[in-house]
């Protein structure tokens, strides 16, 4: 792992534990709309212009069946904790440079909480 990325790890981790963010899956259902143009979660989700999102904690990256992922994505060798999966809402293409996720990223740690409490819904 790059120090660049262990940085923006430790400090996405560090800073949503130390300001005590605890996520609300109702508000993190609100943010994922956002999500839901690319993304699918539940029972019959499929890939779409993304992969689909169901338990995706403990997920290799670039591996969920049915989705063509970039080279890049497919050689970073993450597993989504956690702590990168926020480090990735934050800056996508910080974590994984060469991602072909077309997102800019979330700057409030409050609605990257949100949305990981809401994806912990879908194990």
């Amino acid at each position: 792992m790059n120090k660049s990325l262990l940085i923006l790890l430790l400090g996405a981790s560090l800073g949503a534990q130390a300001a005590g963010i605890v996520g609300n899956p109702k508000a993190g259902e609100i943010a994922f709309i956002t999500c839901a143009s690319c993304h699918q979660v539940g029972k019959y989700a499929q890939p779409g212009f993304g992969p689909q999102l169901n338990a995706i904690v403990g997920r290799k990256a670039g591996t969920s069946a049915g989705f063509k992922y970039s080279a890049a994505m497919k050689r970073s060798n993450l597993v989504w904790t956690e702590q990168n999966l926020a480090a990735f809402l934050r800056a996508p293409h910080d974590v994984v440079p060469g991602t072909s996720m077309r997102f800019w990223g979330i700057g409030d740690a409050q609605q990257i909480a949100d949305l990981l409490a809401y994806m912990r819904t879908f194990r």
